[in-house]
């Protein structure tokens, strides 16, 4: 069973919400938040980026960072930025990108089953990272910014959930990059029900993304045990398997024997099938796009030269490192490696063609994106996933709800 909880709520009034609703903090850098808060301080990047309101060139770990967060928040309170709703609920969360719609329960996760391993992981989580977000959770006495979950989808919980959906939401708006997001309180008996059914017919939760928030929370609620607040859950929005969207998370590398595109297509053939290509994508797993000498072509993989049947192996993302990364650049670990850069499906092919034609990279590689199945079985399996395998889309708001302990 997963306990799945009502929570008290601190969210902006409707008025303020467009203006409150925020990226997440690990999408954008310093600069980039400093460029969507300027003019807006009800911003709630204001909250998850607190540097920006401190002199350039602060050190973003600094421990008047994870103190102006906590001021920032304390402000949003009493400005009426954010409201704290009079009861628990859950809520549900709905979002449109393009064609694709997904519909996820608001709640609290349970820590226990987190470290339980009920809800299950799929990422190597960085210590500085993890310090970060820890002494961010701990200051803030907060969970500012929630975990994207899943599970295997259950008819019921999907049947109570769209019942919802066919009431005016409370939220109702457009972001900047063009998602529509609509935002439904559940009322308390509906909540209660929505619980039992995760309880009852949910038996894991699986984390999409978020693995140092949840991570994070874990070890807050383990450092503060005995203080008597809430902290043995963490915010969470969780959404069926069936309605995931999983973009490719594509690589640049910039070659350090200096090698020009020809010569890089040479080493390729002598692994794959390459062949000229008209799109850029992969329209099937074992393919890569790979884009040099200011043109695309499509490598296949060879049968019998990876493990079909192991959950790692079989990854297009793990194929790329055994059989291009490592033999023919040299890239042992992609995670400390300064030549390669892993670009977001969302950005498109004319991301990886500008770098590559700009000379910021000597070649461009598309992948086929990871499955949620693929994703499931690597966490039942207990394995990590190599980095940079999945992107997920659309990103969750931050700032339209808050979980204080």
């Amino acid at each position: 069973m997963t306990d799945v909880r009502p929570f008290f709520a601190l969210r902006p009034p409707v008025a303020l919400v467009h203006r409150v609703a925020s990226p997440p903090y690990d999408v954008v850098s310093t600069a980039d938040a400093r460029r969507l808060a300027e003019g807006n301080p009800a911003s709630f990047l204001h909250v998850s980026r607190p540097e920006i309101d401190l002199p350039s060139g602060t050190d973003e770990h600094a421990d008047e960072v994870y103190e102006k967060g906590r001021t920032n928040l304390l402000e949003f309170v009493e400005r009426g930025v954010l409201e704290r709703d009079p009861e628990p609920h859950l809520y549900i969360y709905a979002q449109r990108m393009g064609e694709h719609r997904q519909v996820g329960v608001v709640a609290c996760a349970s820590v226990a089953d987190y470290v339980a391993d009920r809800i299950k992981k799929h990422e190597k989580t960085r210590a500085d990272k993890e310090d970060d977000r820890t002494r961010h959770i701990e200051t803030l006495a907060a969970h500012d910014e929630p975990v994207f979950l899943t599970y295997r989808a259950v008819a019921a919980i999907d049947a109570l959930v769209e019942a919802q959906c066919t009431a005016a939401p409370i939220y109702d708006f457009t972001s900047e990059d063009g998602v529509h997001h609509r935002l439904w309180v559940v009322d308390a008996a509906t909540s209660k029900e929505l619980s039992r059914l995760f309880a009852e017919a949910v038996p894991t939760l699986y984390v999409a993304d978020g693995h140092h928030r949840s991570a994070a929370a874990a070890r807050a609620h383990e450092a503060s045990r005995g203080d008597g607040r809430e902290h043995d859950v963490f915010l969470a929005v969780i959404f069926p398997h069936d309605q995931m969207n999983i973009m490719a998370y594509n690589r640049t590398i910039r070659d350090r024997a200096g090698r020009d595109g020809e010569a890089i297509l040479a080493e390729l053939v002598a692994r794959f099938d390459v062949s000229p290509a008209d799109a850029a994508a992969p329209s099937e797993p074992g393919t890569f796009g790979i884009y040099a000498k200011g043109s695309w072509y499509r490598a296949r993989v060879r049968a019998g030269t990876f493990d079909a049947n192991d959950p790692i192996e079989s990854l297009d993302c793990q194929i790329c490192q055994r059989q291009i990364l490592e033999p023919v650049f040299g890239i042992i670990d992609p995670r400390r490696d300064d030549s390669i850069d892993f670009v977001g499906g969302i950005h498109g092919a004319r991301e990886l063609e500008r770098r590559v034609d700009a000379g910021e990279a000597s070649v461009a590689i598309f992948l086929y994106p990871t499955s949620v199945a693929q994703v499931m079985a690597v966490s039942d399996a207990g394995a990590i996933m190599p980095p940079k395998s999945t992107w997920f889309e659309p990103k969750l708001k931050s700032g339209l709800f808050v979980h204080v302990f």
